[in-house]
This record gives structure tokens, sequence and C-alpha cells, in this order.
């Protein structure tokens, strides 16, 4: 649960200072900053818009948290590839992130501890999220307990599934080794304002999605698709709003209403 609400957290992943606004304006308590999202997935953003972002939503009380994944693909990173994901970490901290999003596997599936235990020293106490590599990994319970030993204070995961609202029976089996662990466990990959009433049934920790619109455009001299995607304010309020409902009705059943379906 979000320690300053006591409710469950919403996440917007944004790449933008418009759309960190936009998030926070519409009641994120958290941004995941990234570039390339909807090319790639997301990317590590550059150090300038990072300071841009946490300069923007100063004293808003949103947390910016950045993506720091050197490439697209698989999770598997060698050394070099590593050695540049320690200096990403370093480097948005300094612009001003309250955390930073990481990841990576070993080529058997397991969580690769040795990169994790680089990157968490650089990250130096601040706030560790895994993303969505956790979903490739082939066991997500012995996943969760890495996450432990390695201080992460939070999972991205859809359950494994190619959506969150797809994965809710494995989030629901989750959730409670997760919590057990002390662990958050957030839902995210695909999610609509519509999945989120049953994501937080299934007991997650924190709601995640990107709340995107496409926005034509032109290409310029170089020519192709000039197009582009935004955050969209009203996605990020229905979502806020779901969740507000669906909160508040999972207090009421812990206070000793009929408990929501698992």
């Amino acid at each position: 649960m979000h320690p300053a609400t006591g409710s469950v957290a919403l996440e917007i992943a944004v790449q933008d200072v418009a759309g960190a606004l936009v998030a926070a304006r519409g009641g994120a308590q958290r941004i995941e900053l990234c570039a390339a999202l909807a090319a790639t997935g997301g990317l590590t953003p550059s150090a300038g818009l990072v300071a841009a972002v946490a300069d923007a939503l100063a004293g808003t009380g949103v947390g910016v948290h950045v993506l720091v994944r050197p490439r697209p693909g698989a999770f598997v990173y060698d050394d070099v590839e590593v050695g540049v994901q320690v200096r990403d970490v370093r480097a948005v901290l300094d612009a001003g992130a309250d955390g930073v999003v990481v990841g990576a596997l070993t080529p058997s599936g397991d969580v690769d501890d040795v990169a994790l235990a680089a990157l968490a020293d650089a990250a130096g106490g601040a706030e560790l999220t895994f993303h969505r590599a956790f979903d490739m990994a082939r066991d997500r319970v012995a996943a969760l307990g890495e996450m432990r030993r390695a201080d992460v204070r939070r999972v991205l995961t859809s359950g494994g599934a190619p959506s969150a609202a797809g994965g809710i029976a494995e989030l629901a089996r989750l959730a409670p080794i997760a919590a057990g662990l002390g662990v958050e466990l957030m839902a995210g990959g695909g999610v609509r304002p519509g999945d989120v009433a049953p994501l937080v049934a299934a007991g997650v920790d924190a709601v995640h999605l990107s709340a995107r619109r496409p926005v034509p455009g032109d290409g310029g001299p170089g020519g192709g698709d000039g197009g582009y995607d935004v955050t969209d304010a009203d996605v990020v309020a229905a979502a806020a709003a779901a969740l507000r409902g669906a909160s508040g009705t999972s207090r009421h059943l812990r206070q000793g209403g009929t408990r929501a379906p698992r």
C-alpha cells in the first residue's frame, strides 16, 4: 500500500515533462520516466530530461523513478552493458531522480544477482524497482527472494502474461508471497482503467500504466512517420478514479465485508 494514502498507488510511465505534469495533476503518486516507450518498451532517458522532470515535479510529492535500460531486447547483459547501466544509475540520481527501475537476468532465466548487486550499490540506497524482466524469470517465487536480498523495493509484473489483465491469477498467487518478503508488487503491462478493480482485488500494491495516445505529425526532411505519443489526461484521470473506488472497496472488505474474489 502507498504509505502516504494507505491505498494502492498509481504509477504512470511518461516520456517528457508534459507527460510528467499530466500524471501528477491526474493523481499519480509516481512516474516512471523513460525514452522510446512505444517503439522499444522503454529505454534510459537523458540526464537532461531527468533533471527537467525532477524540477517540474519539485514540491508535488510525486516520485520520479527512472528506467535504466541500455537497449531493446532480452535482459541478459554482458559486463560492458552492466557497466553502462551502473553509470546511468548514478547519472540519473545525480540529475534528481528519486529511484531507478532496473533488471537483469542470466541466460538460464534466473535473476542476475551480480548485476543487480552492482546496480543496487550504484543506487546508494535510492529506491529500486525491478522491471518486467521479472516476467521472464523461470521461477518468479525464487526471483522475489532475490529481490528481498538485494533490497529491491518493488517489482513490476504482468504475472508473466502478455498483459496484467491476463495475469491476475498469478498476481494473486504472488501477492502474499511478496508481502511476506516485504517487496511491493506492482501490476503493469497493457493496463487500462477497466482493469484496475480486478488488479486491486488480486492484492497488488500499485498499478502501472502508460496512458498514451498517438499524435500524428510530419516526419520532416528525413521523411517517415513523424507521429509520437503523449500522455492522455483523460486516461490518467480514469485510472485514478478507478483506483480510488477499488481501494475504497478493498478497505471496506478488510474491515468486515465479503472478501473480494481472488
